[in-house]
């Protein structure tokens, strides 16, 4: 079987964790190329925690460092909700130095894309400030970009703004650049990420299977604490879902204007679904997700790692 070649634009993060090691132990994702980005925790930090990942999944993945703030605006951070270091919980015993590019994130994802035989997908999970960056950069690279498959926006309330959603809001006008690329995307937002979740039985069951369970179970309790009783949410996995069981979402082509002046709505995604803008959509949004089908996917991918 022909694996699909992507590359992962991430923010480790606990639920960017859990994204990352499903998506580099598939059969189905060649994953060649990690880019990080400012988000959950400052840059340095989610460099250092995809190098430890890597190296706890004994995964040889070149990692490219991207931006460390957004395009425009001050950098905020999901410290609160990640810990100190983004992944608190767990002590990772080593990290893999050796796979850090001496180029930035959208140096290496243009060298990659321009030498590729066939498009790539871009998995974004994290803010959208390197992809803004590539696409104005090197808008020639455009041709080798398949999709890109995002976590990102809501259909309705938000997680960081009241209308926003944490990886948009950071960066607006970064994501106002990606929609309006003319590239295919799929956009996962925050109203399906709250259905795809991870409960305490669960992350018990989890750290029984493999040693990557056990780190994932760690990093949950943080997740969990300052989450919700009720389950944590697997947002970021949402986006390698889609990629690999895409039967499990309801989907609508939308425009999807991203909302960057706004005093209190800056950040927010308009998702027209309705098509009351008379605006050719832009993207494929998911609006539902099959939870039970979700929940057996995810614990049989872990399973694998």
């Amino acid at each position: 079987m022909m694996k699909r070649p992507i590359i992962i634009d991430t923010d480790p993060g606990i639920d960017d964790a859990i994204a990352i090691a499903i998506a580099t132990a598939s059969d189905a994702l060649d994953v060649k190329l990690i880019t990080t980005v400012a988000g959950n925790v400052s840059l340095s930090k989610v460099t250092n925690n995809a190098l430890k990942l890597l190296a706890l999944f004994k995964k040889e993945i070149p990692v490219a460092k991207g931006a460390k703030q957004p395009l425009l605006r001050a950098p905020v951070d999901a410290s609160e909700v990640h810990g100190e270091t983004g992944m608190d919980g767990y002590d990772f015993p080593k990290q893999a130095d050796h796979l850090l590019m001496k180029e930035d994130a959208v140096t290496a994802m243009y060298q990659l894309l321009s030498k590729a035989e066939e498009p790539l997908t871009i998995v974004a999970i994290g803010p959208l400030t390197n992809i803004a960056l590539l696409l104005r950069t090197h808008p020639e690279v455009s041709s080798k970009i398949a999709e890109i498959v995002l976590m990102g926006g809501a259909l309705g309330r938000g997680n960081k703004g009241i209308l926003a959603e944490f990886n948009i809001v950071v960066d607006p006008e970064a994501a106002r650049i990606v929609f309006e690329s003319g590239l295919p995307i799929v956009m996962a937002p925050l109203d399906v990420g709250l259905k795809a979740l991870v409960y305490a039985s669960d992350s018990e069951e989890i750290r029984q299977m493999n040693a990557t369970g056990e780190m994932i179970y760690h990093i949950l309790q943080r997740y969990r604490n300052v989450q919700a009783v009720n389950g944590s949410a697997m947002y970021d996995a949402c986006a390698i879902a889609y990629l690999l069981v895409p039967e499990i979402y309801q989907t609508v082509d939308a425009y999807v204007a991203i909302e960057t002046q706004g005093e209190y709505t800056a950040g927010a995604t308009v998702v027209d679904l309705a098509g009351s803008m008379g605006k050719t959509p832009n993207a494929k949004v998911c609006v539902d997700i099959d939870s039970t089908l979700f929940k057996k996917w995810l614990m049989e991918s872990l399973r694998k790692c």
